[in-house]
């Protein structure tokens, strides 16, 4: 059975999804998260309605994808840690513009792993995930709601995000290893342009 129909159709669909993303972040001259509301569903929604934070999410899953899936383990330590930190109010300088490399740095992972094709520094690229999607979640601590809702919202939000990043590692698992490394391209690209197309409109 030939599945190069298929895949290459995968592959056009997943470029062209990104292509979007990529105009979608060049017209923002910022990325403008506010404070959340709501319970399940607003935490649900929330890490997929920034893109960015999607981005980083689908990066985590290529990386699992690529590298190894004990990475997933890796992330959900940073989530934990950044959330906290952030839900205390903790913050760091250029948060937004950190949020964004980390999406570049997620994707350098992969490239840099193939590149080496030895056995995967699981403690080098899992401390790297970690501290990408504790700036992430840092973000979403400081906008989390601190009502009687807090707890459902972060239950929602765990629950989006395992379902991007565990998805994009299941489906990259099925598709050739070209697929993955031209999606780390991508990604490194759109990191980049999220952290950069608000200095370029500045200087516009």
């Amino acid at each position: 059975m030939n599945r190069a129909p298929s895949t290459s159709t995968t592959s056009r669909a997943l470029y062209t999804g990104l292509a979007v993303v990529a105009f979608a972040l060049a017209a923002q001259p910022a990325q403008a998260h506010g404070f959340a509301h709501g319970g399940l569903s607003s935490g649900f929604l929330h890490p997929l309605t920034g893109l960015d934070h999607l981005l980083l999410l689908i990066g985590v899953g290529a990386a699992s994808a690529a590298i190894s899936s004990t990475l997933l383990l890796w992330a959900l330590a940073g989530a934990v840690g950044g959330g906290v930190f952030g839900a205390m109010g903790g913050s760091l300088p250029f948060g937004e513009l950190l949020a964004a490399l980390a999406i570049s740095a997620v994707a350098g992972s992969i490239l840099w792993s193939e590149r080496q094709g030895s056995s995967p520094q699981l403690s080098l690229w899992g401390g790297l995930v970690a501290a990408a999607v504790a700036v992430h979640a840092m973000l979403h601590g400081l906008e989390a709601p601190s009502d009687q809702t807090s707890l459902s919202w972060w239950l929602g939000a765990f629950v989006g995000s395992l379902l991007v990043s565990g998805g994009t590692l299941l489906v990259l698992r099925r598709l050739p290893c070209s697929v993955t490394t031209r999606l780390a391209v991508a990604l490194a690209l759109c990191g980049g342009l999220v952290a950069f197309a608000p200095l370029a409109v500045l200087l516009r």
